[in-house]
């Protein structure tokens, strides 16, 4: 998957995730004007960035790589293939022609039976993994933002503003 895709899947994950993530409430309990009001939520943001290491007007980028896929495991129809092959080859030396064709039937039906369990346990691992990746990144991107939130109603707290 692209780094972009993985942004943007990351972005939607995060913003859906939960309501902590909404803007800070900012109140001029000491009567400052608009213009001081601004250049302070501005200045304070700057200050949290900077302590913080986290930009919330930056696009929510990965912190570590999603997990790699595994090689694909044989499905049904290889592993059916291997299978009659393997089992007509077994009835042949153990039965001739008619034990080859019930030992192809046999080695196909399980072979097939087989791959298809492996494939399907191997694609249930790695949704698996991907999964447990998404909430590691979104639980990272939750803790940098409420870190930033700290940051920035403690900076607008100590100018005289009410923060909620």
């Amino acid at each position: 998957m692209k780094a972009k895709t993985i942004a943007v899947s990351l972005c939607v994950s995060v913003l859906t995730a939960s309501p902590a993530f909404s803007d800070v409430i900012v109140y001029p309990a000491k009567g400052q004007s608009a213009e001081q009001t601004e250049k302070d939520k501005y200045e304070c943001y700057q200050w949290a960035k900077g302590q913080t290491g986290f930009d919330p007007m930056a696009a929510p980028v990965a912190q570590t790589a999603p997990p790699s896929r595994e090689k694909e495991a044989a499905g049904a129809a290889q592993s059916g293939l291997v299978g009659g092959l393997g089992g007509a080859a077994v009835g042949a030396l153990l039965g001739g022609k008619k034990g080859a064709g019930r030992g192809a039937l046999i080695g196909g039906g399980g072979g097939a039976l087989m791959g298809g369990m492996r494939r399907h346990d191997q694609k249930q691992r790695e949704q698996s993994a991907r999964s447990s990746w998404e909430q590691r990144e979104t639980a990272n991107y939750a803790q940098g933002r409420n870190d930033y939130n700290r940051a920035y109603s403690a900076c607008l707290t100590g100018r005289g503003y009410t923060v909620n």
